[in-house]
């Protein structure tokens, strides 16, 4: 019998193990470069919004974080339209991190200091608008819409809005403070229910913690529905289709355009870039029709 139950102990050990160690969702969901040594290790050494060749770049692009499925498809088609441009690094971090980074010149993640300046910056209309003396020229180049992300299957019955103010909905909600896809989705709440809503998911659920504020949502909110941590998340329309598009047990939730928002995408050329030449290709490239073609392959519209 005492065989049993320390079998039984260590059996339950085991299983215990797997759950906490379960990493199956986790990115990078992006292809990884090739080397020599490929070495990612879910959940310990695992850097996703790290693109490319961080030694002696040839251009650097900061790009507002939910774009990170374009980049694959999006650096590839711009070496081949440049091939001058071999060594291309890119950070897919929120935009208003990323507007942080810029003013103070460097970024930690873990133990790595980062100290590239980019040669052009992307994020949403308006930040670019209030960072417009950082800039010698900018330009619009794609568009997207709201939606919600729920587990396959829609288990809650989530049919709008109005709905994530319910006290059995965990909702995983983008921080206004450094993600300016919050701020939007602010706007949207008031759209459906009124400054009550808003007031429900943003103040009364974040204070007993059935709202919770990502600090990268287009990372953690669909790891957080994937693993069953939120039961919603407010999420760009191109978040929760390239979800799908991977095959992740994921279902979106489309908002009707009176309660929606439109984002602008735009990118904005450095006064001070490193890579000038470099940067006005990529600038002419963000508005090319290979460039609009991926963009709209996942879930963006473009003009």
């Amino acid at each position: 019998m005492k065989k049993i139950l320390m079998f039984i102990a260590f059996f339950a050990l085991i299983m215990t193990e797997a759950f906490t160690q379960d990493h199956r969702f986790d990115p990078p969901w992006n292809i990884p470069p090739k080397s020599k040594v490929m070495f990612t290790i879910p959940g310990v050494d695992n850097v996703p919004d790290l693109f490319g060749d961080i030694n002696n770049p040839q251009l650097v692009v900061f790009f507002a974080g939910n774009q990170f499925m374009c980049l694959d498809d999006l650096i590839a088609a711009f070496k081949k339209q440049y091939p001058q441009y071999q060594r291309i690094f890119a950070e897919t971090l929120p935009p208003g991190i990323l507007a942080k980074q810029i003013e103070g010149g460097s970024i930690t993640i873990g133990n790595m200091r980062i100290t590239l300046q980019p040669d052009v910056y992307t994020a949403g209309k308006s930040r670019i608008d209030k960072m417009a003396n950082y800039f010698v020229d900018t330009t619009a180049y794609a568009y997207n819409k709201l939606a919600i992300m729920v587990p396959k299957g829609n288990p809650k019955n989530i049919h709008g809005l109005k709905d994530l103010g319910r006290k059995d909905i965990k909702v995983s909600m983008p921080n206004p403070e450094w993600e300016g896809i919050g701020r939007r989705i602010e706007e949207a709440y008031v759209k459906a229910g009124g400054v009550a809503l808003k007031n429900e998911i943003m103040d009364v659920k974040v204070k007993n913690q059935t709202t919770y504020l990502t600090q990268i949502h287009h990372r953690q909110t669909p790891m957080r529905i994937l693993y069953a941590q939120s039961d919603a998340g407010p999420v760009w329309y191109s978040e929760a289709y390239y979800q799908q598009m991977i095959n992740h047990p994921i279902e979106m939730v489309t908002i009707p355009d009176n309660e929606n928002i439109t984002a602008t995408y735009m990118a904005g050329l450095m006064k001070n870039a490193p890579h000038k030449q470099a940067a006005k290709d990529f600038m002419t490239f963000l508005t090319s029709p290979a460039a609009k073609t991926i963009y709209r392959k996942y879930g963006f519209t473009t003009k």
